[in-house]
């Protein structure tokens, strides 16, 4: 009889459910773009994983700001385990579009899956679309400012199309400046 122990049987369950879980992405009327998924395990509720992301974009320019070149994120469209968002970067030259599914997991525990696709052509993006992605739901431990809730995560993949970056150095940009200051 073969016995196994907690620490399997939670990588095994975290191991189908990440094969499960769905991918979305936004798409993008250009041929040719910038994109980044992200894959993560985050401790926390899957509500409150999403209510943080959300108080976020709420609270731009006064409880919370973009720190990756103080973009301006919109959410377009909210369900019980999904949200959509735009993001126009600092410039306000270029929109990008993000989608984020959540999935349950035993627990405490919500596993997330979110794309972020920029809307015109683009190869490299200095990191942008990943970071449009992470820095709704990065925490304190990594430089960031949660508003809600302050929720730790670990990620368990980060692809980009080629020329795009995962760079979390680049996530910090605003931040990074005012300490150089």
């Amino acid at each position: 009889m073969r016995v196994f122990s907690s620490s399997r049987l939670l990588v095994a369950a975290f191991a189908l459910a990440s094969a499960s879980a769905r991918m979305e992405c936004p798409g993008s009327k250009a041929f040719i773009h910038a994109k980044a998924m992200v894959r993560s395990q985050v401790f926390g509720t899957c509500s409150e994983v999403m209510a943080e992301m959300e108080a976020r974009v709420a609270g731009q320019f006064n409880k919370w700001h973009d720190p990756h070149n103080n973009g301006t994120y919109t959410l377009l469209q909210s369900s019980a385990s999904k949200l959509e968002f735009s993001r126009l970067t600092g410039n306000e030259k270029y929109t990008d579009l993000l989608t984020f599914t959540f999935q349950r997991m035993s627990g405490n525990t919500c596993y997330i899956s979110g794309c972020s696709e920029s809307q015109v052509f683009s190869i490299r993006d200095y990191s942008t679309n990943f970071c449009n992605l992470y820095n709704l739901f990065c925490n304190k431990g990594e430089g960031c400012h949660p508003v809600l809730h302050d929720l730790r995560n670990s990620e368990t993949s980060v692809t980009s199309s080629i020329g795009a970056g995962k760079d979390k150095d680049e996530c910090l940009q605003v931040r990074r400046r005012l300490f150089m200051l």
